[in-house]
């Protein structure tokens, strides 16, 4: 026969054990609101406005979104399948400026830069440094083939600018927060510089793909691959109909912030809803969770004044 006293302090110490156990519950399903609160919602950090109606997130939104394509419907779209993505323009720094830098070099001596956010209608002239962030929506592989643009509508031939091993080692694996910068900041140098080859190049077609498993017959090199024009004509065909885009209101010529700038620099750094948002986001009605998703972003130069030359 065991102790009488033996018994009763196990059977504490067992009653013990279950209270600790529904606190750690009740504790974790506290936290659990909190936790899908900071969660990465593209779609839902997007507060669309329609005049008088509007679309709201579960939170007051600290930002606001205009539709820039009226004739493509909000409606239908899978939050997974949209893409964000920021067009930044470097200009030399000021004292007053307090944005996040990007600092050049150039021999001995150093040049900072200050990235500003430029409207995805905005217009680009010759000689510009850029730099663009793209983030997904989901877990997925991401591809970025360039192309240029001509005043006949015709376009050059296509080049698939990301991935390359110089970038991030080659890896285009993408998940929702996380940022990816074309290019990347330990790049030399850290941005493209815009230049015609051609009098009558009107823009830059950038084709941005995010796709659920790796596309096949792509391999991946040191530098930029010329792409075939079948092959895009096949991509944009299979995943790139009916493009939508809404813009971030009054974003257009903010500085670089410094959450942008580490989670662009940090492989792993995931930025959180509260967190800057994207300038502008492309999103496919209709466009499915399992399938690729295409869009296409339109860089444009300004229009140039020919020299007129004078009678004397």
């Amino acid at each position: 026969m065991r102790p009488r006293g033996k018994t009763i302090s196990r059977r504490i110490l067992l009653v013990w054990m279950m209270i600790l156990c529904v606190a750690g519950l009740l504790a974790a399903v506290a936290q659990q609101p909190q936790e899908d609160e900071a969660t990465r919602q593209l779609w839902d950090t997007a507060f669309i406005n329609q005049g008088n109606k509007r679309t709201t997130a579960r939170k007051p939104a600290k930002r606001s979104y205009r539709i820039v394509t009226p004739h493509v419907p909000i409606t239908g779209v899978s939050a997974d399948t949209v893409i964000g993505v920021t067009l930044w323009r470097l200009r030399p720094t000021r004292s007053a400026d307090t944005g996040e830098r990007i600092i050049t070099h150039d021999g001995r001596d150093s040049v900072e830069w200050l990235p500003e956010r430029v409207s995805s209608s905005g217009r680009l002239s010759e000689g510009d440094r850029i730099r663009v962030s793209i983030e997904a929506a989901r877990t997925g592989y991401l591809y970025v083939v360039d192309q240029e643009q001509y005043a006949d509508g015709s376009k050059g031939e296509p080049y698939l600018i990301f991935p390359t091993t110089r970038t991030r080692g080659g890896d285009n694996s993408v998940k929702a927060g996380r940022v990816i910068e074309i290019p990347a900041q330990d790049d030399s140098p850290p941005y493209f510089t815009l230049k015609r080859t051609r009098v009558d190049q009107v823009g830059e077609i950038v084709s941005v793909l995010v796709s659920p498993t790796p596309i096949q017959d792509v391999t991946i090199s040191d530098k930029a691959q010329r792409l075939s024009a079948e092959t895009l004509a096949l991509w944009e065909k299979s995943w790139g109909a009916q493009t939508g885009r809404l813009e971030m209101a009054n974003g257009d010529g903010k500085p670089w912030t410094r959450q942008e700038k580490e989670a662009g620099v940090d492989g792993t750094r995931s930025l959180t809803a509260d967190e800057p948002a994207p300038q502008t986001f492309y999103y496919r009605p209709g466009a499915g969770s399992t399938v690729p998703v295409l869009v296409k972003v339109e860089l444009q130069y300004a229009r140039t004044t020919p020299s007129v030359k004078r009678r004397r």
